[in-house]
């Protein structure tokens, strides 16, 4: 069973730029899809980014332009790189790891856009 710790978050002003990282513990890193969710005060969690175990990409309409991510297998480290913030990116982000019927969360870090 992989756990998933995100670090990364903090305070930001609106235009800047934030490197998100989340490490799993276990093996199969690589077999695994990852991916970005978010969950801004009173909202629903949204997807923000995915990148398949081949390494196909795709990203939320809101974010695809700004964000990035992309993956390590080598450090079992999945980053989401993200630029030109806005106060609206403002959020919980949560890492996700997928395969089959498994799914695993971090337990998030917080991100906040504001002057």
């Amino acid at each position: 069973q992989a756990q998933l710790v995100e670090s990364g978050g903090g305070l930001v002003q609106p235009g800047g730029s934030l490197r998100l990282s989340c490490t799993a513990s276990g093996s199969s890193f690589s077999s695994y899809a990852v991916a970005w969710y978010r969950q801004a005060p009173g909202k629903q969690r949204e997807f923000v980014a995915i990148e398949s175990s081949g390494g196909d990409t795709n990203y939320s309409d809101s974010v695809k332009g700004r964000f990035t991510i992309s993956r390590d297998n080598a450090k079992n480290t999945v980053y989401l790189q993200m630029n030109s913030l806005k106060a609206e990116d403002t959020a919980v982000y949560y890492c996700n790891l997928r395969r089959l019927s498994m799914t695993y969360w971090g337990k998030g870090t917080l991100v906040t856009v504001s002057s």
